[in-house]
């Protein structure tokens, strides 16, 4: 099934400069090995090196934290949007 995926500035020069693409999988980790399969590099910008989400990416599946409910494992429904978020840092202290 095929879902969209949104992006974020930071992630987008990984997949040619678009901030929305649609993929295909039963789970999270499917959809990611799939944006993957036509963007190499992109699975290692947001899985770790056991295979897990980086600490720095939030990933939503609609409303629901990935994290929550399986991680790379979450089944994905059919028609759903998925969203990485990228942590933010830094600021100013007075």
């Amino acid at each position: 099934m095929a879902v969209l995926v949104r992006l974020p500035g930071s992630l987008r020069d990984t997949v040619g400069g678009s901030g929305k693409i649609q993929a295909r999988g039963e789970t999270l980790g499917d959809v990611i090995a799939d944006v993957d399969a036509r963007y190499p590099g992109f699975a290692a910008r947001v899985l770790d090196e056991r295979g897990g989400l980086r600490t720095y990416v939030s990933v939503f599946i609609g409303d629901k934290d990935a994290r929550d409910i399986g991680g790379t494992a979450a089944r994905i429904p059919a028609g759903s949007e998925i969203m990485l978020v990228p942590a933010m840092a830094g600021g100013w202290a007075v």
